[in-house]
């Protein structure tokens, strides 16, 4: 098969696709949601993943669980970790069973900033993907990702 057999072609044309409707979709919900939070879409994804902990069986996350839920490095999930716990948006506490394992929660300011913010993400979601709609690159990408249905919890 060569470089330009259609069946590469059309993976290469797909990738290119999907890169374009995720960078679109994602400039739309940093614009807003610095705007009316001061939030980067990494910072709300983080806060939004360690606000769905729980106490119970397996509820507090490890920080590889976080890096992956977030899709960033576990050295930048740290990063960013610490940036959010230096805005009192974050705590940080050892874990009561095992002193070497260190759980992060999300502060009370942190869930009431979360909480202002999910309406807005989810405005902006919308907005972003029926403007990508109009696209008609992207139309059919756009469709399929309102089909998606994944369980409330599921991992990234």
């Amino acid at each position: 098969m060569t470089a330009t057999a259609p069946a590469l072609t059309a993976l290469a044309h797909g990738w290119r696709a999907l890169s374009l409707l995720h960078d679109r979709i994602e400039a739309h919900l940093e614009r807003v949601l610095q705007a009316e939070h001061g939030l980067s879409v990494r910072e709300y994804s983080l806060l939004d993943v360690l606000s769905r902990q729980h106490d119970g069986e397996g509820g507090h996350l490890q920080m590889k669980q976080v890096a992956d839920a977030v899709v960033l490095s576990q050295s930048a999930t740290t990063r960013l970790v610490t940036r959010l716990e230096d805005r009192g948006l974050l705590m940080r506490y050892l874990c009561p069973t095992d002193r070497r394992g260190i759980y992060t929660n999300v502060s009370d300011a942190g869930l009431k900033l979360l909480e202002e913010a999910r309406p807005t993400n989810e405005t902006a979601l919308r907005e972003a993907l029926q403007e990508t709609a109009e696209d008609p690159r992207l139309e059919s990408l756009v469709r399929a990702f309102e089909t998606v249905r994944v369980p409330v919890g599921a991992a990234a």
